[in-house]
């Protein structure tokens, strides 16, 4: 015996479409509008400073290491897609290397992680502001995004060279900056004591 099936029949659904959509496209314009984007743009600040916060910790925790190993208090961690890729701070007194920079550290550790010299998917989170040449390697690793805590009014690349950075590299400044000054002062006044 073979049963032949009915074809569904749409024609309610196809009745009721036009005032749906008629419906759908009202609200969709009144909320993507007025509310949807604010909404959207208020959690995106949000959460992206929170991450950058979590993510400077990260760095200040760096950071600490260097000063219990009497380095200068920078620390460096490099994010790609929300993971922590290559984490150092400065080693400049252990390796009797000026070029052994916090930002040169992950940097090399980054671009070793991820196989190649370009950084493009990374962010850059250091404690503070980068000199001219940390700025030039970042330049060069074509980092999309540098954040940094505490500002180097005297050393800092945006001084001597704002510039540096590849153009597509956005900068953010600021991030937990009241710590990073900190520390940065703590030592310092600590080898003035010395």
């Amino acid at each position: 015996m073979h049963f032949q099936r009915e074809k569904p029949t749409f024609k309610g659904f196809y009745a009721i479409l036009p005032n749906f959509l008629a419906i759908f496209a009202h609200k969709t314009t009144l909320f993507s509008d007025f509310v949807i984007p604010k909404y959207s743009i208020i959690m995106t600040e949000l959460s992206q400073r929170q991450e950058d916060e979590r993510f400077m910790h990260q760095a200040y925790l760096e950071a600490r290491a260097a000063l219990d190993s009497d380095e200068v208090p920078v620390g460096a961690v490099v994010v790609c897609r929300g993971k922590i890729i290559a984490r150092g701070h400065n080693l400049t007194e252990l390796l009797v290397d000026v070029t052994a920079h916090a930002e040169m550290q992950v940097i090399t550790a980054a671009a070793t992680f991820m196989g190649g010299k370009y950084l493009s998917d990374c962010t850059l989170y250091v404690t503070v502001e980068p000199c001219v040449m940390c700025a030039g390697a970042i330049g060069w690793a074509q980092l999309s995004r540098l954040v940094f805590g505490a500002e180097d009014p005297k050393r800092g690349f945006r001084k001597f060279a704002p510039q540096a950075l590849h153009p597509r590299t956005t900068v953010t400044s600021g991030v937990l900056a009241e710590e990073c000054t900190a520390l940065m002062q703590d030592f310092f006044q600590m080898k003035r004591r010395k």
